[in-house]
């Protein structure tokens, strides 16, 4: 590994995770240079179907991250 980059595992937890997020915001930053897979292209068009076909399925965001943090993973 390179030198330089092996600085990175010296930094504190707070450091990490903002490095993370550049990292992150530097990728999001340019999304035509992310590659969708086929298989990833297919699963979308199953579920914008099958939400075409009832709209009324889904949830809101909201209710939906609501849902996920009440339950109680992994105890």
């Amino acid at each position: 590994m390179n030198p330089e980059l092996t600085k990175v595992f010296e930094l504190t937890l707070s450091e990490k995770l903002q490095l993370v997020e550049d990292l992150w915001d530097s990728i999001a930053s340019v999304p035509d240079q992310i590659p969708v897979l086929d298989w990833q292209k297919e699963e979308l068009a199953k579920r914008k179907a099958r939400y075409l076909q009832n709209p009324g399925s889904g949830s809101l965001w909201e209710a939906a991250k609501e849902e996920i943090r009440s339950k109680d993973y992994g105890a």
